[in-house]
């Protein structure tokens, strides 16, 4: 059960490997980061299934497969609620508002917030937004830190660390090319690696036989009150819908090449949150049906052993090589969150903050990308840092850690950005008198209305688990009606506004349904993203397909299965996209 010194070299080395391959695609698109339009959004010129698979992969990171596979361990399919929010999430996307946050004509999404809150507000969520994605970049790349450590018995600070400038030097080099492509490469191997462990799930055990034979409730276990458990269901969908559409967020359409492609986008990362919802979870609960001793296998990991329930199942019942081919999906889950924070964050920095305060409008394109290089290299180092901090909770699961920033702390803000396009007579100060108002409810919800609070008050005697939940769902509530009333409240005190004002609000909304178009037909630019993307996904798909050579303890049958269909969906993939750009040249 326990892995030898040679499976964890040829591990690492897998891992390495695809340091390396990232760190090339950083080189290939350094070349097209000449304006800050190009630089931060890529120029609005990328096709929806690389729009799609980076909008997927912001809400996507090494979390999944740590805090999240360890809540299924113990726990089953109750954690599939939030994927199946975000799928709901990026539907709504779909339906209602991605072709309208491209249509905004935005390069940040702060100057979206400026044209539709005025000048005070782009400064207050400048402010307001981008140390909290720092705050969750660090999260995530402490849920890498945990995998990695387990896995090479590296200390948690080193993978911290060389993965924070890894990423730095993708987000420095290429800019928003270099981040979209990576996340289209990483969300291919991510999901890959999905399907096949998941396949290995059902060969080796049987589905229903990890259904039927999972040793807790699939729901509800260490739950006495159902009723709790389907408010937080509802609480935690409701919660992604915000997450996914608000105005800060539409950044991740601001990339794409016209609405069209922006509304395609949002229907692929949909899709593909609700596969995972499917092939992310069998193997944790895989492993807590093989009766593995976590604390034993990871003995580094402490209390915090669950967190490695899922690369416990492919560490015992996958080929040598397959936990490298794992840990290198960790790393794109991580890496693909944390270069498109960083690259938003240091646009928001550079033309929200630097341009119009520090130099007063006054600044060429090459100086603001210099000074976007600048923030990204800072911002790093601040991540590197705030998952140094995080590394030393011992006494906080990473779980809760994402759930509770959440609600506490991201709500109050995302609220008034959710209802920026749907509300249109609020007064300038109703955004940021919303988000103090949201933030002294986050107060009341932490401290004084807490589940033991909650228990005297009614009697009930909650488990662990319903106190626990009981944080975000009593916080979701007050959100959901104190602070969005209130948000409903501010427009009794509307008058209109300035005239300059005024014309900027209603160029907003008149922006918001003229739709972006393109030229018909494949521009030179689109089969460059075939072609290089194609090329990309090619070689590594190759690269993986060559891994059965690897001398195999059990024979090689399991390895060619499980290295065959992990890189043959990669290969496969990269193949259409070559066949698609020279049909597009004809």
């Amino acid at each position: 059960m326990f892995p030898s010194l040679f499976e964890r070299r040829v591990d690492l080395a897998l891992v390495v490997l695809y340091l390396v391959f990232i760190i090339a695609i950083g080189f290939l698109f350094s070349g097209k980061t000449k304006t800050p339009s190009e630089y931060f959004r890529g120029g609005g010129k990328m096709l929806w299934w690389m729009t799609g698979a980076s909008a997927f992969m912001v809400q996507f990171s090494a979390w999944t497969f740590t805090g999240a596979a360890g809540k299924a361990y113990s726990d089953g399919l109750s954690v599939a609620i939030i994927f199946i929010g975000n799928a709901v999430g990026y539907f709504v996307s779909y339906l209602l508002v991605a072709e309208m946050f491209r249509q905004t004509r935005c390069i940040t999404p702060v100057d979206a917030i400026r044209r539709r809150y005025g000048p005070v507000n782009e400064q207050f969520f400048t402010w307001a937004q981008v140390p909290l994605g720092v705050i969750q970049a660090g999260i995530w790349l402490n849920g890498l830190a945990i995998f990695t450590s387990a896995v090479f018995g590296i200390s948690i600070e080193w993978t911290i660390v060389i993965t924070g400038f890894v990423v730095m030097f993708v987000s420095l080099t290429g800019g928003a090319w270099a981040v979209v492509a990576s996340d289209y490469v990483q969300m291919l191997v991510i999901m890959a690696v999905s399907v096949t462990a998941t396949a290995f799930v059902a060969f080796q055990t049987g589905i229903g036989t990890v259904v039927h034979d999972f040793p807790n409730e699939l729901f509800t276990n260490d739950v006495n009150y159902v009723g709790l458990f389907v408010v937080w269901c509802a609480m935690s969908i409701s919660k992604q819908i915000f997450s996914t559409n608000n105005l800060y967020d539409a950044s991740r359409y601001l990339v794409a090449k016209d609405s069209v492609n922006a509304k395609k986008a949002a229907m692929l990362a949909s899709l593909l949150m609700l596969a995972g919802v499917f092939i992310w979870f069998l193997p944790p609960m895989a492993t807590a049906v093989m009766g593995i001793d976590l604390a034993a296998m990871y003995p580094t990991l402490g209390d915090k052993a669950s967190d490695a329930a899922y690369l416990a199942f492919v560490d015992v019942a996958m080929p040598v090589g397959m936990v490298g081919i794992m840990i290198a999906a960790m790393f794109s889950a991580t890496m693909s969150s944390m270069d498109t924070g960083l690259n938003r964050s240091a646009g928001i920095i550079s033309l929200n903050f630097y341009k119009p305060v520090i130099k007063k409008g006054v600044v060429d394109d090459r100086e603001l990308i210099m000074v976007g290089k600048v923030i990204t290299f800072l911002f790093g180092i601040v991540i590197i840092l705030v998952s140094l901090f995080i590394s030393s909770l011992q006494d906080i699961s990473l779980f809760d850690i994402m759930l509770q920033m959440g609600s506490l702390i991201q709500m109050p803000v995302l609220i008034p950005l959710f209802l920026a396009i749907f509300i249109r007579k609020v007064p300038d100060w109703a955004p940021w008198a919303t988000v103090v108002v949201g933030l002294l409810v986050s107060l009341l919800a932490k401290y004084v209305l807490t589940p033991d609070a909650v228990g005297a008050l009614t009697g009930v005697d909650f488990t662990g688990r319903e106190s626990s939940d009981l944080v975000f769902t009593i916080s979701m509530i007050l959100h959901l009606t104190v602070t969005t009333g209130f948000f409903f409240v501010t427009r009794l005190f509307y008058k209109d506004t300035g005239f300059k004002r005024h014309e900027e609000v209603e160029s907003f909304f008149d922006d918001l349904h003229r739709p972006v178009t393109s030229a018909p037909g494949a521009s030179e630019t689109d089969i460059e993203q075939r072609n290089k993307l194609g090329t990309l996904a090619l070689i590594y798909g190759a690269t993986i397909l060559l891994l059965p050579l690897i001398p195999q303890a059990d024979g090689r049958m399991a390895a060619v299965l499980g290295f065959g269909l992990t890189g043959g969906i990669v290969f496969v993939i990269g193949a259409l996209l070559k066949i698609s750009a020279r049909v597009a040249k004809t």
